[in-house]
């Protein structure tokens, strides 16, 4: 099957200028009707001792499966693990450890707390305050090559 780039070049061989300007107003159009659209995050419901004690109920009363519960509810399976597993999100204290990440989190994604540097960059960082040797480049410098027997050696 052809792209649309060759057929374009087939018609531009073949010197259909008509065509290629038919092309052309149909791409104008589309730029026209184009919609770009940010991408969608999906957000369940916020976490409260409420919902998890929904949740235990949920789970004490029926067959259903963490899935459907969680479909039901609106919220994470794996939410609806830790409530069931761990005892998570069943005291309304703000200061729980699962609290303060869900609140940090939400903190990230609207922008407000900058992002954690990734662990590689952190490693990176502790090389560099151990006082590793440096070239003029400020590149870490590599260590002689240890000695390796051949075949002949033997």
């Amino acid at each position: 099957m052809a792209t649309l780039k060759e057929f374009e070049e087939a018609l531009r061989e073949n010197g259909m200028l008509m065509a290629l300007a038919i092309l052309e107003r149909l791409r104008e159009r589309d730029r026209a009707n184009r919609v770009v659209k940010p991408g969608r995050r999906i957000v369940g419901k916020k976490m409260t001792p409420e919902l998890a004690r929904q949740i235990l109920d949920l789970h004490g009363s029926t067959e259903m499966t963490q899935q459907e519960i969680a479909f039901k509810l609106g919220v994470n399976q794996g939410r609806v693990n830790e409530v069931i597993k761990r005892g998570k999100w069943l005291s309304g204290d703000q200061t729980a450890p699962e609290a303060v990440a869900r609140d940090k989190g939400k903190a990230r994604i609207q922008g407000a707390e900058p992002k954690r540097p990734r662990k590689a960059a952190a490693r990176s960082a502790a090389k560099s305050k151990t006082g590793a040797a440096k070239d003029k480049a400020g590149k870490p410098q590599k260590r002689p090559a240890t000695a390796q027997l051949a075949f002949g050696d033997l």
